[in-house]
């Protein structure tokens, strides 16, 4: 009996490193997937594809999931999450003059006092006639709404203070060094790419902004994800058993060679180890810095879709103005993420499954057990920076806390 053929559409970024292991590691061969991997250079195309069928899932932006079962810019198709690919790995990097002007380069600082710098900054580019311009990935991307929630954090208003525009990852160094932009906000390899050409200094990782923040999802065509739900089971479990191996550290070496190939993220291999060793390279010329779960695969149920991240994204989308808030959109975003999926597809492997489907979110300050379905979990911090918390079922008051004056 033949492998089912299944092609997945991936962007060249670190985070898309568990459907390359999945096809690498033979772990999609073992659950009876012919898995073919598309590279492509946008999201948008990455969507379309996509969307007109000519690949069965993607590695895509979370909240671009939830846009194009709204209908946002297009007519809806409803779209599911049965897995998360990855928390958190996303940077903010701006030209190396005014990252100087906000931080000591060269590692890590307290990100509201570098967000009130910033602001400063901020003041004086728009005083001079010309305001400070950020570059992201999508307008519907966890990159723009975390850069915006760090920016109204900090006393900038993202709509008004400041520009934001869109830059597909692979060409958001070469932005950067166009002076096209002052900052951006991208996935690894690409902001090391940046620090790497002298064009840009890394001023904030998006853990520093929201610890496990969610970051790329496994996106399918609801349809299609419900026709076949034995190939989107083996799936899921051939991206959990990748995500095992990705956080194995004797595997570090191997794994940066593979996502370096050029049918893959085609980079540099040693950039790519320092990313997935979460040891990051702050400025040109500075020693890589450990900075704890960086990008977070695997442990404490990150691969998990709680419907509370899909919500928070959603209350995000609402303060951009991206979409109006109305009940039934809300529990439409909510319904993108699927947790019953994800444990109907992982319950034969015995891995621990946590019991609830949504959760407080920012809502953990240390190590908390969960009550789980099987096998025992704990979680650690998710904290936000500014300390707020998001609770789904109080979406009105936590929207109502950013009112603007």
């Amino acid at each position: 009996m033949s492998n089912t053929p299944f092609r997945i559409g991936f962007l060249p970024l670190v985070d898309a490193a568990l459907p390359i292991l999945a096809r690498e590691f033979g772990f999609a061969e073992a659950e009876g997937i012919d898995l073919t991997l598309v590279r492509d250079m946008s999201w948008a195309t990455v969507n379309d594809r996509l969307l007109y069928g000519h690949s069965d899932a993607a590695h895509l932006l979370a909240p671009l999931a939830i846009a194009t079962t709204l209908g946002l810019g297009r007519p809806a198709m409803s779209l599911s999450v049965p897995f998360v690919l990855g928390l958190n790995g996303n940077a903010i990097t701006l030209r190396p003059d005014l990252a100087a002007e906000v931080t000591v380069l060269g590692g890590p600082g307290d990100v509201t006092v570098i967000g009130a710098r910033l602001a400063e900054a901020a003041e004086r580019a728009r005083a001079a006639g010309k305001s400070l311009r950020f570059g992201v990935v999508h307008r519907y991307s966890s990159h723009d709404y975390m850069l915006r929630y760090w920016l109204m954090g900090s006393g900038i208003d993202p709509d008004h203070d400041v520009e934001i525009v869109t830059v597909a990852p692979p060409f958001a160094a070469d932005a950067l060094a166009e002076g096209e932009v002052d900052g951006i906000c991208v996935g690894e390899p690409w902001n090391s790419v940046a620090v790497d050409r002298g064009v840009g200094a890394i001023v904030a990782v998006t853990s520093q902004i929201w610890l496990r923040g969610v970051e790329k999802v496994l996106a399918m065509r609801t349809e299609r994800m419900e026709d076949d739900r034995d190939t989107t089971h083996g799936l899921i479990r051939a991206l959990y058993n990748a995500g095992k191996a990705f956080v194995d550290p004797g595997r570090i070496d191997e794994i940066a060679t593979i996502l370096a190939r050029p049918e893959y993220l085609d980079g540099s291999a040693e950039l790519i180890r320092h990313a997935i060793s979460d040891r990051i390279v702050f400025a040109r010329g500075a020693e890589p810095v450990h900075v704890p779960d960086f990008m977070f695969q695997h442990r404490e149920a990150a691969n998990f879709p709680w419907v509370s991240q899909a919500a928070w994204l959603y209350a995000q989308m609402c303060l951009a103005g991206h979409v109006r808030r109305d009940e039934a959109s809300y529990q439409a975003a909510q319904r993108v993420f699927r947790p019953d999926v994800y444990r109907a597809a992982l319950r034969p492997l015995g891995v621990p499954l946590p019991g609830a489907s949504s959760k407080l979110e920012g809502g953990i300050s240390d190590g908390l057990g969960v009550g789980t379905t099987q096998g025992r979990l704990i979680l650690g911090a998710d904290r936000f920076f500014d300390a707020r918390s998001f609770d789904p079922d109080a979406l009105d008051a936590y929207l109502a806390g950013f009112a603007r004056d």
